[in-house]
């Protein structure tokens, strides 16, 4: 996730906006408001009513100039996008014209050492999104070595998860690992560089986060909440970062779509006749930042933008949440 301001850039923002096609009186959902960039260009491009959630206290803070900036049109909700129907429900909204989504960690949280997200700098290993829960230390020095090595290897595709969970478990033994150059100097030691030159604490550091603020659970429960709020003619976009994200959207937006494939004509379940799907795919490829966006803002190479739109007459209950899937890294 990346945002408007202070060097902070919206990753895709004109295909998010020509994917959204926000319109004067609609009512709308920005599921991770962060540093505002999408929310402020929402609001510019349509007379609309614009809900934000955010899970980290300083976003929200930081919203409060825009919102006076938009009176009566942009409202604030400290949380987590998952709950979004309940955060809506308590406000009377049941129903949105659009959500958009842009996953992962917030480039304000990964510039700032003392939110603990980045091994390029030195802080203390919190990784935390909000301010409650346990953080990233509390995981590396509490976790059994099999409990650790399996969630730098699911949530990271680490493939030496093993040698990093005995390294740090030897390590902590003597003291433990309270920051992010502790984390990073452990795993260095014991992971040869890549040709590619991604850092070899690049993986832990992306397991660890994602395990610490339950990240792909989220998505699961965000998407099929959004898709349930949405009334016809509404879109769903959503920016993903890494394989673990994408994979899980791509699933989701497929099946809303009936794009799943046939049973086999030896399954009799396949003789049913296959409800009408309530969904358009928008995307049926996903869409890729340009050339002139990567040149210009690098963290928005591994981008992708996908979307849904509601086409049913009806509005419909939450669809079923898909299963999370390993995937690759997030650079």
């Amino acid at each position: 996730m990346s945002e408007h301001g202070s060097g902070h850039i919206p990753v895709m923002l004109g295909e998010v906006l020509d994917t959204l096609a926000p319109h004067d009186g609609g009512i709308y959902l920005d599921g991770t408001f962060g540093g505002g960039g999408y929310a402020a260009a929402i609001l510019e491009r349509a007379a609309c009513t614009l809900w934000a959630i955010d899970r980290d206290p300083a976003a929200i803070e930081r919203g409060a100039a825009l919102a006076a900036r938009h009176p009566g049109r942009l409202h604030l909700l400290q949380g987590r996008f998952g709950d979004m129907v309940e955060l809506l429900a308590a406000r009377g909204v049941t129903t949105l014209d659009g959500v958009v989504l842009d996953l992962g960690v917030s480039s304000y949280q990964i510039d700032d050492p003392a939110r603990g997200f980045s091994f390029r700098f030195d802080g203390p290993l919190d990784m935390r999104m909000g301010s409650d829960g346990p953080t990233a230390a509390d995981l590396v020095n509490r976790l059994p070595e099999q409990e650790l090595a399996d969630t730098l290897f699911r949530f990271g595709e680490e493939r030496l998860s093993r040698r990093i969970a005995r390294a740090i478990v030897a390590t902590r033994a003597a003291a433990p690992i309270t920051t992010t150059a502790q984390l990073a100097g452990i795993i260095r030691a014991v992971v040869p560089p890549e040709r590619s030159g991604l850092d070899p604490a690049t993986r832990s550091f992306q397991a660890l986060r994602l395990r610490v603020n339950d990240e792909l659970g989220e998505i699961e429960r965000a998407l099929a909440a959004a898709a349930g709020l949405l009334g016809e003619g509404g879109r769903l976009v959503v920016v993903a970062f890494h394989s673990l994200e994408d994979r899980l959207v791509k699933q989701f937006m497929t099946d809303a779509a009936g794009r799943t494939p046939s049973p086999s004509r030896h399954d009799p379940g396949g003789l049913a006749p296959r409800a009408a799907p309530a969904f358009r795919l928008l995307t049926p490829r996903a869409l890729r930042p340009q050339d002139r966006e990567t040149d210009v803002n690098p963290r928005s190479r591994s981008a992708r933008l996908r979307g849904i739109e509601r086409i049913a007459h009806q509005h419909a209950a939450p669809l079923a949440r898909t299963e999370a899937a390993p995937g690759g890294p997030r650079p």
